[in-house]
């Protein structure tokens, strides 16, 4: 399996102008799933200082957000978790990272709903979460396309209630493959 995965991107979409090149390295005990969570996320929240696996400047913070955006002020403004992810950092996350949006990936709606059910269970604060969930065949899919050299280009995607996008969707082609889907949005 590929140590280093590179993106060759394109957009057509002037809310997304994303730069010409994006490396993602596979860590310790990670997948191609999640580097494909990863590249999603990355693709769904790119905004202008958006990194990925960089450390947050701050000793009270002992983790490592797979995908995020610091201020100027280096405080987090958006967290994304990528796959697995237990309750205890999400309530960590929130209390550190107060004015922070938190989002978690999942690569299906049954992933999604069994964090959801975990997070009432353990009473984690509401109004402090999202959770996206896409289609398990699109996401595998995805997965299976991805080699250590990739093109992407990005025609557009959001959340939905976004300008010109009524529900979540996504649309973009992989190593000459495309790809339109939807996905499942929680707030928690």
């Amino acid at each position: 399996m590929a140590a280093k995965y590179t993106f060759q991107l394109v957009s057509d979409d002037r809310r997304r102008p994303l730069p010409h090149k994006l490396l993602l390295a596979l860590q310790p005990n990670e997948s191609a799933r999640h580097i494909a969570l990863k590249l999603l996320g990355w693709l769904l929240f790119w905004r202008e200082r958006i990194q990925v696996e960089t450390e947050v400047p701050d000793d009270s913070i002992p983790f490592v957000p797979d995908v995020c955006v610091l201020g100027y002020d280096l405080r987090p403004q958006l967290w994304l978790e990528c796959g697995d992810c237990g309750t205890a950092k999400l309530h960590k996350v929130s209390v550190k990272c107060q004015e922070a949006e938190i989002w978690c990936l999942k690569r299906s709606p049954a992933e999604a709903e069994g964090l959801l059910q975990q997070m009432a269970k353990d009473e984690l604060r509401r109004g402090r979460f999202g959770v996206i969930a896409f289609d398990p065949q699109f996401f595998d899919e995805v997965t299976e396309l991805l080699r250590e050299r990739n093109t992407l280009h990005w025609f557009r995607g959001g959340l939905g209630g976004e300008p010109g996008i009524e529900e979540p969707l996504l649309q973009f082609e992989l190593n000459g493959l495309w790809f339109e889907t939807s996905f499942q949005v929680w707030r928690y």
